[in-house]
């Protein structure tokens, strides 16, 4: 079994539109058109048997109509995790609907909603969401949108774990994209999940292997940005590290499953 941890689509109305533009920020051609129908085609392809959709909620008004874009996938190959903007005067209700309305998880992005981890709006949504169950997944590290202003780096990152303490908690890009030296000074051991979404291809394997061996592999999910990353490549990917079998169990769907109780 393999669950892609940190997927993305959109609604087909404005997938084309989106697609393209986050192709001119990310300066990288698209594995799939964004839409939910290219995404399953992508997984089919890869052997992936679920995906979690992960959305970027940019500003507080989104919620309704982005939420339930999301909730119509909820059920089959696609679970779609909830958006939710930190500078939402109703974060607390906001949380409650999406926990009452099924949803397993939240996605925060810093850098799309111009906000740093550390502050203290993201502290008391993540506190609340953590209270609630739901699991968090952020975008950590640096991100084409604002290569030399990060707005997540490990430091934030530690900051909120020591002050907040969530229990479900998910660092995209192995703790930190493009920060792996920084996430091996201050995140690793913590109690906190990697995703390896964009990492394969560009960590040094060697890095890559001390992480998941030091942080431990059960805090480890396999993740791939489609449409920034191919699913069938990335699976492939994992499969040549010298992993053990246990470790890659745990990787590619042993830890998503217990993280979110399916």
């Amino acid at each position: 079994m393999i669950i892609d941890f940190h997927t993305h689509m959109f609604p087909d109305k404005i997938a084309e539109q989106t697609i393209s533009y986050l192709a001119e920020i990310c300066k990288m051609p698209p594995q799939t058109d964004g839409t939910a129908e290219g995404l399953l085609k992508s997984s089919k392809k890869g052997g992936v048997d679920l995906n979690i959709a992960l959305p970027a909620m940019t500003k507080p008004s989104q919620f309704d109509s982005m939420n339930r874009f999301c909730a119509s996938y909820q059920q089959g190959s696609i679970l779609s995790f909830g958006g939710i903007h930190p500078a939402s005067d109703n974060y607390k209700e906001e949380l409650r609907w999406l926990k009452e309305s099924g949803f397993k998880g939240i996605k925060l992005h810093p850098d799309y909603q111009d906000m740093y981890f550390n502050d203290i709006r993201y502290k008391r949504l993540i506190e609340f969401a953590s209270e609630l169950g739901l699991v968090i997944v952020t975008h950590a590290g640096a991100d084409p949108k604002s290569p030399h202003n990060v707005h997540c780096t490990p430091k934030m990152a530690r900051e909120v774990i020591d002050e907040v303490h969530p229990k479900n908690l998910v660092l995209a890009h192995l703790g930190g994209n493009e920060m792996w030296d920084e996430v091996e000074e201050c995140l690793v051991g913590e109690d906190v999940y990697f995703d390896t979404a964009v990492v394969l291809d560009v960590i040094d394997p060697e890095q890559f292997l001390r992480i998941v061996r030091a942080h431990g592999s059960d805090k480890i999910l396999f993740g791939t940005d489609v449409p920034w990353r191919a699913q069938d490549a990335f699976v492939r990917k994992l499969g040549e590290f010298p992993l053990a079998e246990e470790e890659l169990e745990n990787i590619f769907y042993k830890n998503a499953r217990k993280l979110l109780d399916l």
